[in-house]
């Protein structure tokens, strides 16, 4: 009897412990958000000669006195499977840019981007052992969804399974296929051309199950 009565008791703490373990997040739950408010979050920052990435006015700034440069930023997470948006702000500089986000960062040898920049173009591309190159398109394409000049774009990358899809706007803008990065850190990332002095600010940046 007394056997039977442990086994019972046994059995009730499994089931109590199965209840209050944490359930698989839903599509559209929050994984994780920064308004900028506050530096509680690790993200990668630097001041240096050639520019600022950092906390600035409530948001996350980069600042890119250099031409041909890209500065990127993570908050040292790992996800499979995200939605990443946030609100980008370009205040001065060339409307030749790279403005976007980051997905399955490895390292800084190895993850998938989606950029546009302010003159009105886009790309997804992947840096795979240090190499640069975009994917579905040889070169960035232009798009109307892209609001040029001083104004607030809203962009949107999901990363599930093989496929990558980036939004400007809510409108669709590319969708492509690859299979190199399975999961990693989300980000931020910013770059110049020929022409450098790009000043912008990131802000409300929201990681989603998709």
């Amino acid at each position: 009897m007394k056997e039977k009565i442990l086994v019972i008791v046994f059995l009730l703490a499994l089931l109590l412990t199965a209840c209050q373990s944490t359930p698989e997040p839903l599509s559209g739950d929050i994984l994780f958000e920064d308004d900028f408010s506050t530096r509680d979050n690790q993200w990668t920052s630097l001041v240096n000669d050639g520019g600022v990435m950092g906390y600035d006015a409530e948001g996350f700034r980069f600042f890119i006195r250099d031409a041909g440069v890209n500065y990127w930023a993570t908050p040292g997470l790992r996800f499979g499977d995200v939605r990443v948006e946030v609100n980008a702000l370009q205040y001065a500089g060339p409307a030749e840019n790279r403005i976007g986000l980051i997905c399955r960062h490895q390292n800084d040898q190895n993850f998938y981007f989606f950029v546009i920049s302010t003159d009105g173009y886009y790309a997804i591309g992947k840096v795979k052992e240090g190499e640069q190159s975009l994917l579905g398109q040889e070169a960035m394409r232009s798009s109307n969804a892209i609001k040029k000049g001083v104004a607030i774009n809203h962009l949107r990358a999901e990363c599930r399974g093989s496929s990558l899809r980036f939004y400007a706007n809510d409108l669709l803008l590319a969708f492509v296929e690859d299979v190199d990065f399975a999961e990693g850190d989300v980000g931020l990332l910013a770059g110049t051309f020929d022409e450098g002095g790009l000043d912008l600010l990131f802000d409300d940046f929201v990681v989603r199950q998709p």
